[in-house]
């Protein structure tokens, strides 16, 4: 090889150098399973923590959407991945501890198949009603509900879920008799709820506040221990006489197997996340409340809803085929 080879090689080679991206040199790609479809506020939680997450643990983190079997197909993918640190599981809490709850025969046991790392943020459920039944508060829902038997369906966003098992619920509490409407998500339960088809729903505020703001349709209660942030004019449920508290939340966990190690410096990075002025306010945007707990917090809150929880889907007889 000549000089002016030798050069010519040498400077490829430095450009090329610099064409490869800083977090290809820095460690490796880490996959954020979410088991659900792009484009919704879990969605949005997912591609914060990619974009913020790198500066603190030097490597990449990208968004990968396994949606189907109502997030059983990307829980069953993370626990069955290597336990390397290189593939993340984020999902909601009562996906976690709902579907094995559900199922005749458990995919996974969320305790044993999984290593904790965050509660990363809370979300609220509500009851919401159609202008079309003239209700203005869950007092007089009630009073309709006893009045209107043969009226009284309510719409859930999904059966085996939260919203399903809070409409149960309120029935036993308050001695009610209604009729579960399962829809395919929050979208033909609110146009519904508008032209007068349906008289009530339970489903997630994040898919109703905009049409309760417009005067569209009225959230009457909302899940959550206390009255929510966004709606403080809104009783809870507790606050309405139903001794019930049915909050919703997403986690983070790793494979059974994964380092301890690295799901706390992982927990702590996700908590720096949450806690930036900027993160906030976009998950605000979409009514989540930033929380960025420990591994050991996001444990104790998974048994405390499994447990709270399972004497409830056991009563409604619910069960899903594997």
């Amino acid at each position: 090889m000549n000089r002016r080879e030798f050069v010519a090689g040498s400077l490829a080679l430095a450009v090329a150098a610099r064409a490869v991206p800083a977090w290809a040199q820095s460690g490796p790609l880490t996959r954020i399973v979410f088991p659900f479809a792009a484009g919704g506020s879990g969605d949005m939680l997912c591609r914060q923590l990619a974009e913020y997450l790198p500066a603190a643990l030097d490597r990449k983190f990208i968004v990968e959407n396994r949606t189907g079997g109502d997030g059983l197909i990307g829980i069953r993918a993370v626990k069955g991945a290597a336990p390397d640190s290189t593939t993340v599981l984020m999902t909601t809490g009562p996906t976690m501890f709902l579907l094995p709850m559900v199922e005749n025969e458990p995919s996974y046991d969320s305790a044993k198949d999984f290593v904790p790392v965050s509660q990363l943020a809370r979300f609220e459920f509500v009851v919401v009603v159609s202008p079309s039944i003239g209700v203005t508060d869950f007092k007089q829902l009630v009073a309709w509900i006893k009045a209107n038997p043969a009226k009284a369906s309510y719409g859930v966003p999904s059966s085996g879920t939260i919203p399903h098992f809070t409409g149960f619920q309120l029935e036993k509490t308050l001695g009610l008799s209604m009729t579960r409407v399962p829809y395919r998500g929050s979208a033909p339960i609110i146009s519904d709820l508008l032209a007068g088809h349906l008289p009530l729903a339970v489903t997630t505020l994040s898919d109703t506040i905009t049409q309760h703001r417009a005067g569209g349709i009225r959230i009457v209660a909302v899940s959550g221990p206390v009255r929510s942030p966004f709606l403080s004019d809104v009783p809870t449920l507790k606050e309405s006489g139903v001794d019930l508290v049915a909050d919703g939340w997403y986690g983070m966990w790793l494979p059974a197997g994964s380092s301890p190690e690295f799901a706390k410096k992982l927990s702590a990075a996700a908590a720096e996340v949450l806690a930036r002025p900027d993160v906030k306010e976009k998950l605000n945007a979409v009514t989540l409340i930033p929380v960025g707990s420990t591994p050991e917090q996001l444990t104790k809150a998974l048994a405390a809803d499994t447990a709270f929880w399972q004497p409830i889907v056991k009563a409604t007889g619910y069960k899903i085929a594997n």
